[in-house]
């Protein structure tokens, strides 16, 4: 079981690179997203590496839109979840926003909606599909 989890925002090349590694695993790699669709508006987000004793093992972003801040790219290597790297993960990145942010939402797969209900998300609207995946779009209240 894991003893420490940290999770803080990065922005250099190599961190960066772990960041979309664990993202690519995830994504790409257990769920058949197609790549094209999950680099995209990187340089427009702020992102977030978790580690677990040290290693990486979540990453996470947020980013501005003309709705308001979305939440995006949650992502926990197999390994370490269950441990509570997602919840850290979503409340660093909530930590992170900013003092007026007034509209917060995100597209949760159906079966993360429980961990982001836990921060006061709620469905918002129909069920959907987004990259060959079923979602939610959730909006914090």
């Amino acid at each position: 079981m894991p003893s420490n989890i940290e999770v803080k925002k990065v922005d250099s090349p190599p961190e960066l690179e772990k960041v979309f590694a664990i993202r690519h695993e995830v994504f790409v790699g257990e769920q058949n997203c197609p790549p094209e669709l999950e680099y995209e508006f990187e340089d427009q987000s702020t992102h977030f590496l978790a580690t677990v004793d040290g290693e990486p093992g979540g990453a996470a972003r947020w980013r501005k839109t003309d709705k308001g801040y979305k939440l995006e790219r949650f992502a926990v290597l197999s390994k370490f979840r269950g441990y509570g790297v997602g919840q850290a993960l979503v409340k660093a990145v909530l930590d992170d926003l900013p003092v007026n942010a007034s509209y917060i939402y995100l597209h949760s797969q159906v079966q993360a909606v429980g961990l982001y209900e836990k921060f006061g998300f709620k469905p918002s609207g129909p069920q959907f599909e987004e990259a060959g995946i079923q979602h939610f779009k959730m909006v914090k209240k």
